[in-house]
């Protein structure tokens, strides 16, 4: 089978993942929206941080270093598997350790428990991990989608059954915890015919891997801390429940555009990473992405903004108004960041991950200025208004960084990005005009206008931009 045609395939199952992930997810944080209260879910958050922090050390680069240099030695693999296993115990240890001394600086005793408890997340996760790499290596993506399906559902119908026999927000760690067991699980049996660890142990062996890594571990550093300075800050001044309404808000604008990303861009990294050499087709790849980017993700952000005030109460019931008006500012959060993610893969590819660091450095150094200032002046709205304007700029970075590795692109994607833009606009025109003269609240005028902003956008779509012959020829493509 072509590496074209593993793509298409790869595509279809990882868009068959995603969207049993976002179905699960939105249906789970709705249901514990009406169980839990909004310091429960800022006390999550507030671990959540913490793990995620540690979650940047999680493969000290290997996993992009694995595809980028298609390594299938025995003896490299099995040392790096260890050499996992041996962080994540000492990252359990030192959350352990650490626990009295972060509940002392948020001053929330319920921290204790959860973050003990989420620490096992590091002896469960890394079980698994080098197979999920190797599954991606070998573009065996229907596999891939099978472990993250399995994973989502059991583990929301464990958080589920939980948060309603009232362990609150325990709920969430023992079904995150429970999710995790499973995709290790599965990683390994689905895998286990590529690579099956030895007791070896040749540090001088992976040593290309770890400077490899260098700069990918320290990029995730400062990208964990210039994308969570605006959580620190709130869960810090503002207070756990005011952290809560933040990151719904921010699930509900910002989730989907971190789950349908992955659709385009796991399968493509592995695709580009063989044709390391050719700029003229990486900048048309490139190009490629970021259209297939806009056109799914403008209109899902669009819509939401022109409804957010009648979908946040509907997903997540009453009290949550706080969360419907920084739902709209995140939107474009959304935007910047989904048109930002591509260079992500394009920096791999061309074995350049240091560029991703200097960029988080200057963004880092943008952002914590602004997520202050804004922050004591305009409260939790400001500082939301701050990622917004730190991750534009981070845009406008990124942009310049792909001009550097591929050449002059912007025109291009200017002539393509006018028409999702174009169609969204109208689209948001036309429900607006909805919600003025006909209606706006209640299930039956949240859903018009959901149906009535997807009718327009993709007939607007076929009408310009793909006919449906186009659109089902794409399921019978052969490399």
């Amino acid at each position: 089978m072509s590496n074209k045609r593993k793509a298409v395939d790869g595509g279809k199952w990882i868009t068959l993942s995603t969207v049993v992930s976002i179905v699960v997810q939105f249906a789970q944080v709705a249901l514990l929206a009406r169980l839990l209260d909004p310091a429960d879910f800022g006390v999550v958050a507030v671990s959540n941080l913490i793990i995620g922090f540690f979650v940047t050390f999680a493969n000290l680069g290997f996993a992009n270093s694995i595809i980028y240099k298609q390594e299938s030695d025995r003896t490299v693999l099995s040392t790096l598997y260890w050499l996992n296993m041996l962080v994540g115990v000492v990252i359990f240890l030192i959350i352990q350790l650490g626990t009295p001394a972060i509940v002392a600086f948020y001053k929330e005793p319920k921290l204790t428990r959860v973050l003990q408890l989420s620490s096992f997340y590091f002896v469960i996760v890394y079980v698994g991990q080098l197979y999920m790499f190797l599954l991606e290596k070998e573009l065996r993506f229907k596999s891939v989608a099978t472990v993250d399906i399995g994973g989502t559902v059991v583990g929301a119908i464990a958080t589920a059954t939980l948060a309603y026999m009232g362990f609150a927000e325990m709920s969430l760690i023992i079904g995150q915890l429970v999710s995790q067991t499973v995709k290790s699980t599965l990683q390994v049996w689905l895998g286990r015919s590529l690579f099956w660890p030895q007791f070896r142990f040749a540090f001088s062996k992976i040593r290309e891997h770890l400077q490899f890594g260098l700069f990918n571990l320290a990029d995730g550093i400062l990208g964990y801390v210039q994308s969570n300075a605006d959580n620190f800050f709130i869960g810090s001044i503002l207070g756990v429940k005011m952290l809560g309404y933040y990151q719904l808000a921010y699930q509900l604008a910002v989730f989907p555009i971190i789950r349908l990303n992955p659709i385009i861009l796991q399968v493509a990294y592995p695709i580009l990473a063989k044709m390391q050499g050719d700029d003229v087709g990486l900048k048309r790849a490139y190009l490629k992405i970021l259209d297939a980017l806009s056109f799914t993700n403008l209109p899902l952000l669009a819509g939401l903004f022109i409804t957010a005030e009648s979908v946040v109460p509907l997903v997540y019931g009453p009290g949550w108004d706080e969360s419907a008006r920084l739902v709209q500012i995140f939107v474009f959060v959304g935007l910047f960041s989904c048109l930002g993610h591509p260079l992500f893969t394009l920096a791999f590819t061309k074995g350049k991950p240091n560029l991703l660091f200097y960029l988080n450095v200057a963004t880092l150094l943008v952002k914590i200025p602004l997520v202050y200032i804004m922050g004591n002046l305009y409260g939790v709205t400001g500082i939301a208004a701050s990622f917004v304007l730190a991750t534009l700029f981070n845009l406008v970075a990124n942009f310049w960084v792909v001009q550097y590795l591929v050449g002059d692109f912007l025109r291009d994607f200017f002539r393509n990005f006018i028409q999702p833009l174009a169609f969204s606009a109208i689209m948001v025109a036309i429900i607006a005009l909805y919600k003025q003269f006909i209606g706006n609240e209640g299930l039956f005028h949240t859903l018009a206008q959901v149906a009535l902003g997807g009718s327009i956008y993709g007939g607007l779509t076929l009408a310009f931009k793909m006919s449906l012959a186009e659109i089902k020829a794409l399921r019978t493509v052969r490399g």
